[in-house]
């Protein structure tokens, strides 16, 4: 079974940025797409950013899109999301999935930015 582990958040001033990563352990996630969520206090879970087996499609949510970049390094079996320009209403957990269809979690990274 995979296990996802997030790490790099932090608190951070508005405008600065965070590099965010989700190493996997267990299995191979080479041969699936992953993807970032955020869930802000009192909101819904919010998509963010997905990206193929392959890094060659990448999608993102209206409010990050030009913001924020998700890649990933197969050999290293890890995701990463490069969140710049920050600002307030990023502050989230953010959480690392497996899967068009998630079937895996990881436990998130709190991410604070202050203004």
């Amino acid at each position: 079974q995979v296990q996802l582990v997030e790490s790099g958040g932090g608190l951070v001033q508005a405008g600065g940025s965070l590099s965010l990563s989700c190493a996997a352990s267990g299995r191979t996630v080479s041969s699936y797409a992953l993807g970032w969520f955020r869930r802000a206090p009192g909101k819904e879970r919010e998509f963010v950013a997905a990206i193929d087996w392959s890094g060659g499609s990448k999608y993102y949510g209206r409010d990050v899109k030009g913001r924020f970049t998700i890649s990933r390094d197969n050999a290293k079996n890890t995701l990463y999301l490069q969140v710049n320009r920050l600002k307030s209403e990023d502050t989230a957990v953010y959480f690392c999935v497996r899967g068009v269809v998630v079937d895996t979690w990881g436990q998130g990274t709190q991410v604070t930015v202050s203004s």
